[in-house]
């Protein structure tokens, strides 16, 4: 292209000299010459603008295009200047935000190969040095042991299931099925599964209606999933005496179910890192991924899940889910 833009400029600045010296041979005298020798100028002019335009337009394109060949290598750190005309400036933000994103997911992915390998070493680990201590005859193999090692294994395939669950929402590929559902019905099953759990942890649950609230189209069990958890980590969270409330209502066109807990609520430092995975708060047993995968759920069913209030005389989580 380089080569054929030269070429043209070229023949159209030596187009005027090649007629002007025609025209002197053929005519003679000054005035043809400098008649041409305007002429000339005025085309030089004019081409010289329209190179140093066409050199304008070209530079965003260059860089865009120079950007682009580093981020296809693998350098997701490549960002193309925000510089040019306006016309080219929309494509070279929009590749911008993209190159941003790519960075961002290639973090993500990163942190979460760091995060399961951190996690899966633990309980392996422990599994090892327990069957390595059965094998040397240092730990005998009997129930209580064997039952041990069950439960090693068991956290390990939550932590498995968990990572499967949250891998399908994130990529928008979990499947529904979804069903005109009673909410209160449904947490009040799952509060009454949950009540030896509360008991066990001298806390007092309770469920409460603000209102008639009609069916709403939801996945069952991927919703007793979102309130089991919620309400679980209520109860983790709750000191002895305490009580965890799980209330069920409308507000406008959103069914409202929240969890309040009578806990010391949520420190101002872990705020941000609330959703986060692998994050776990005080005292926390799980994977760290149970609030993770209740807000993709709930983001599945096209709701949100938030944090309505925390103090440290308790926390409210706040699930809305769209009615109709």
């Amino acid at each position: 292209m380089a080569r054929r833009v030269v070429a043209v400029v070229l023949v159209v600045l030596s187009a005027p000299v090649v007629v002007g010296l025609v025209v002197a041979s053929k005519v003679g005298g000054t005035d043809g010459l400098a008649s041409v020798a305007v002429v000339w100028l005025l085309v030089a002019a004019v081409v010289v603008g329209a190179l140093a335009a066409l050199a304008w337009l070209w530079s965003p394109i260059r860089s865009l295009i120079a950007a682009a060949g580093r981020l296809a290598d693998g350098d997701y750190t490549a960002r193309a200047p925000d510089l040019g005309p306006v016309m080219t400036r929309p494509v070279v933000s929009s590749f911008n935000r993209m190159a941003a994103r790519l960075q961002e997911a290639d973090a993500q992915r990163r942190q979460l190969l760091a995060d399961v390998g951190h996690e899966l070493r633990t309980p392996l680990t422990v599994l090892r040095g327990d069957l390595e201590a059965m094998v040397d005859g240092v730990r005998p193999i009997d129930e209580v042991h064997l039952r041990t090692l069950l439960d090693d294994v068991a956290m390990v395939e939550r932590l498995l299931d968990d990572l499967r669950t949250l891998s399908l929402a994130e990529a928008d590929a979990l499947v529904l099925d979804r069903e005109p559902t009673d909410l209160m019905g449904l947490t009040g099953d799952v509060v009454e599964r949950l009540a030896g759990v509360a008991r066990a942890a001298e806390v007092e649950l309770r469920v409460a209606s603000t209102g008639d609230l009609p069916p709403v189209d939801v996945d069952p069990v991927r919703m007793r999933e979102v309130v089991a958890n919620l309400v679980v980590n209520a109860i983790g969270a709750t000191p002895p005496g305490g009580a965890v409330t799980a209330t069920v209502g409308a507000d406008g066109s959103c069914a409202v179910l929240t969890v309040h807990d009578t806990g010391v609520g949520i420190p101002p430092d872990e705020l941000a890192a609330v959703f986060e995975r692998f994050h776990k708060g005080s005292g926390s047993s799980g994977t760290g991924l149970g609030l993770t995968i209740s807000r993709d759920l709930v983001a599945a069913h096209g709701g949100a899940l938030t944090i309505a209030e925390t103090s440290p005389t308790g926390t409210t989580m706040r699930v809305e889910l769209p009615l109709g």
